[in-house]
């Protein structure tokens, strides 16, 4: 398929598996277990219907805002995934070019192939570190300082994985990162590579780097360390909500880590609201997994949050077309935005509200009644 023919965002994955080792795609694509989570993600969006509003100027769409403060284009982010140059040879490099062309975020994570100071290196944009809490406190300092010094805006920390979710195709696959590459923020302490098992060497690696004792009282901690936000990453409940807003989060992130960790449970959509409902508009609420459509980046706003971050899609597009892809793929779902919202009846992102979207939570309350 010739580039100027890709018309929607899951195109990307049918061309990337093509084109991808089949342990790499397998590594980008897969999910926990029976993958019922995976593919729910997806689903729950479908469920969501809208109640559009009609003869409402919408001759001019805006769609910027603000996040943590920072001006951005689009409330559609990009969230961290590891090792994009498993995807393509410039890896995070042109991944941080698109979002700053696009003028939004992009998010590096902490077993990235780029290192923070090679994604600061390729110009200005803002950009988030996602956090993985290491056994070894003091190179968790080391890599914040590292972060901040480099200029990235907020910490994002990952809070769903104390170890590593069973995802049986890397186990079959033995997953190991390509021998040419390296976790490049570990390059010079020796923690840049993943030993060869008979199981996932990214699950050894995790099982043998990440400290399973992490609590709310470190997100405490996190702040004695640094003076940037922190948005907890990984909450889906009233109960962790109210948490992670008594130990001082910055932001919430809704996300089931792309279905990849505990299988069976709910899709991000379908648990935003209850967070949004318990956050009471003391912190911004965030989503990630499933987003694949501008009408979904919709239903989100609609649903509460304040943006949604995107995973999958960036990788795909980067194997497909390195930056370009990644590029084409946030026009795409920014279009695809505009168009919902000039059909639904906003002209600006505060005009959607929750009574543009009937979920099956509405439809239950109705038949009760």
């Amino acid at each position: 398929m010739r580039m100027e023919l890709i018309t929607n965002v899951s195109e990307y994955e049918k061309l990337a598996r093509e084109k991808l080792p089949k342990m790499v795609y397998d590594y980008y694509a897969s999910g926990a277990e029976d993958q019922w989570t995976l593919r729910e993600n997806r689903e729950a969006f479908s469920r969501i219907l809208f109640r559009p509003r009609v003869l409402i100027d919408v001759s001019h769409i805006d769609i910027a805002t603000k996040i943590l403060g920072f001006d951005i284009s689009m409330p559609i982010m990009i969230a961290p995934s590891a090792m994009h140059k498993m995807a393509h040879p410039e890896g995070e490099l042109a991944t941080a070019r698109a979002a700053a062309s696009a003028g939004t975020i992009m998010t590096l994570s902490t077993l990235a192939t780029s290192s923070v100071e090679e994604v600061n290196s390729v110009g200005p944009g803002i950009r988030f570190f996602q956090l993985y809490v290491f056994k070894d406190r003091n190179l968790v300092r080391q890599l914040v300082k590292r972060a901040e010094t480099a200029g990235f805006k907020a910490i994002v920390l990952t809070v769903d994985t104390p170890i590593l979710g069973r995802r049986e195709a890397d186990i079959k696959n033995r997953f190991i990162l390509p021998p040419h590459l390296v976790l490049k923020n570990f390059e010079a302490l020796d923690l840049g590579t993943m030993d060869k098992t008979d199981d996932s060497g990214l699950a050894s690696y995790v099982a043998g780097q990440f400290d399973r004792s992490l609590c709310w009282e470190d997100v405490k901690w996190l702040q004695t360390i640094t003076p940037l936000p922190i948005l907890v990453k990984g909450v889906m409940t009233a109960e962790d909500t109210r948490l992670a807003i008594e130990n001082g989060a910055a932001g919430i992130i809704v996300s089931n880590h792309g279905a990849r960790q505990l299988d069976y449970v709910p899709a991000t959509i379908s648990c935003l609201e209850e967070v949004v409902t318990e956050a009471k508009g003391r912190l911004p609420v965030f989503l990630d997994g499933g987003v694949r459509r501008g009408t979904d980046v919709f239903k989100a706003l609609a649903l509460g949050a304040a943006g949604v971050f995107i995973g999958r899609p960036v990788l795909y597009s980067l194997a497909v077309d390195g930056e370009a892809g990644v590029r084409k793929m946030l026009q795409m779902l920014r279009d695809e935005l505009e168009l919902a919202m000039a059909l639904g009846g906003c002209a600006s992102l505060r005009d959607i509200t929750r009574a543009h979207v009937v979920t099956d939570g509405d439809r239950i309350r109705r038949a009760r009644l």
